[in-house]
């Protein structure tokens, strides 16, 4: 059976060794560490006591890490800088664009180093997106303006793909609005702006596919050969006439919006066909719960959530059903 993890992000508030304690007493196997939260990969790299730390604190809870998560820096390096970007990066450069994109750009080559060094292989990351207020063409939006922006994350991410290939990690990034790689076919078109280069792969999340009307499981089977790692994390989509797909302004949670981020087993993501495509893509890594739900108390979530998956998870059968029934 896969090894069920989960991302850090959501309780960022806990303590590195009460969250590993928790966590393993609810029976995950491991976590995925966000560097936003849980991990400092500068002071990792450079400070034997906190390495020690970490590492020790995974050993005493007998947890396993399968990938680092660095969303936050990721969305610094290819975006264009608004306000709300200063809530990602370090206060003393809030109001500095270009500042920020040069602390990130070092922020992700860090993450690569420590998770070398922690003997992990992926990164789950964002991109950002210098072109996501295009989404809609109005005012028109030409064919030269996107390429042009696909242009620039190629230009931002190549050195730093480089250095990943060095440290032997792959970048997972995670389809999801504001990215420049969002549903399936702008996911396409970065995988061949970047011609196919293998250390760019997917971080496949159903919940942002789901409301924006795509079939992950389709995603999932077009994509097979870049899915790199997945988060378990749900949706639902409930569109009652007055709400509509974009969510007018609303904030998660609030139960008028469109569609919700819900705890697994709560919405709509077809889980079970999730299960059978990645049986047939003979996908062995973790399943990562990603819990998001603004309607739950988060450690009830947390627990429901592993049973879920545990539940939900299953191996292919290696015979036909009805190989029984034949003859000789």
């Amino acid at each position: 059976m896969r090894p069920v993890t989960i991302t850090t992000g959501q309780y960022g508030d806990i303590g590195f060794e009460d969250l590993c304690r928790t966590m393993s007493e609810i029976g995950y196997d491991g976590l995925e560490i966000a560097c936003h939260t849980h991990l400092d990969a500068h002071k990792y790299i450079s400070d034997a006591d906190y390495r020690n730390f970490i590492d020790g604190t995974l050993k005493k809870y007998d947890l396993k890490v399968w990938a680092l998560g660095a969303h936050l820096a990721g969305q610094c390096v290819g975006d264009n800088w608004d306000p709300r970007l200063d809530n990602f990066a370090p206060s003393a450069l809030a109001g500095k664009p270009e500042e920020i994109r040069a602390w990130a750009i070092e922020e992700m080559k860090a993450v690569a180093k420590a998770a070398n060094m922690m003997g992990v292989h992926i990164v789950t990351c964002f991109l950002g997106s210098p072109i996501w207020a295009f989404w809609y063409s109005f005012p028109q939006t030409t064919q030269e303006m996107i390429d042009a922006g696909y242009a620039k994350i190629k230009e931002l991410w190549t050195p730093i793909f480089d250095y990943f290939d060095e440290m032997d990690v792959k970048f997972a990034l995670e389809v999801h609005p504001t990215e420049i790689a969002f549903d399936y076919y702008s996911t396409k078109k970065l995988l061949e702006v970047f011609d196919h280069r293998p250390t760019l792969g997917l971080n496949f999340d159903p919940s942002h596919l789901e409301w924006q009307g795509v079939d992950p499981c389709l995603f999932l089977r077009d994509f097979a050969d870049r899915i790199y790692h997945v988060h378990m994390k749900d949706v639902k989509v409930k569109l009652d006439g007055r709400s509509g797909i974009l969510g007018s302004h609303i904030e998660f949670g609030d139960l008028r919006r469109g569609w919700n981020f819900v705890s697994l087993g709560h919405g709509d993501v077809d889980f079970d066909g999730i299960i059978r495509e990645l049986n047939a893509m003979n996908y062995h890594g973790p399943l990562s719960v990603e819990w998001e739900d603004s309607g739950m108390e988060r450690m009830f979530g947390a627990k429901e959530a592993y049973e879920f998956v545990k539940a939900s998870d299953f191996e292919p059968s290696n015979i036909a059903f009805d190989s029984a029934l034949k003859k000789d």
